[in-house]
């Protein structure tokens, strides 16, 4: 008999490893389950940011590793460029682990910036930056979904992790490009001013 339950706890914990090594591949992107079973949609943003720089300026910011160079150590890998649209690949820390997405990028100077997920830890995922002039600067409006499957299992993790890591990461995308545009537009301002 204890023979028994020392099988059946072996083959427990291997199971345990199992959908835990499974769930991890699935959060890093290296595994893509798009089943459509109980999929729930969650919004994501809107974020809105005021930059201090012209809106063509903070729109070449952003478009600059998929239409140009990607500078090294970005995580960004241009896998096919037309005119109008890149796919590229994204690789992202989240926590202790970096995720890969694919995602196609489409472009419409100097107004939007929108993105389609392809494949990754989701299933569904959909993202747009809007850029309106106002009084000199550019507001920035992100915003999209996100769709996970599993029913009420994809709905809390959508609610109390996927969205709030998603949204975590934009806003730190968000600061970190609000400071070059404004440090780019500073300094340009300056030359214009010493002439």
């Amino acid at each position: 008999m204890t023979a028994l339950w020392i099988t059946v706890g072996v083959l427990g914990a291997l199971l345990v490893a199992l959908i835990a090594g499974q769930f991890l591949l699935l959060a890093m992107g290296r595994l893509h389950l798009d089943l459509g079973w109980g999929r729930s949609l969650h919004e994501l943003g809107p974020i809105t940011v005021r930059i201090e720089a012209p809106r063509e300026l903070v729109f070449e910011i952003i478009s600059a590793p998929y239409l140009g160079r990607a500078p090294g150590g970005s995580g960004i890998e241009v896998l096919a460029r037309s005119d109008e649209m890149v796919v590229a690949s994204h690789l992202t820390k989240v926590h202790f682990y970096t995720a890969r997405t694919v995602e196609a990028i489409r472009f419409e100077p100097p107004t939007r910036v929108g993105f389609v997920h392809l494949t990754g830890p989701v299933p569904h995922a959909v993202e747009e930056f809007a850029l309106d002039e106002v009084d000199g600067g550019t507001e920035l409006r992100y915003g999209g979904e996100v769709g996970i499957d599993f029913f009420v299992l994809g709905r809390i993790a959508g609610r109390r992790w996927v969205r709030p890591q998603w949204e975590r990461t934009v806003r730190e995308h968000l600061d970190d490009l609000k400071q070059r545009a404004e440090l780019r537009a500073e300094r340009h301002r300056a030359r214009e001013r010493a002439r």
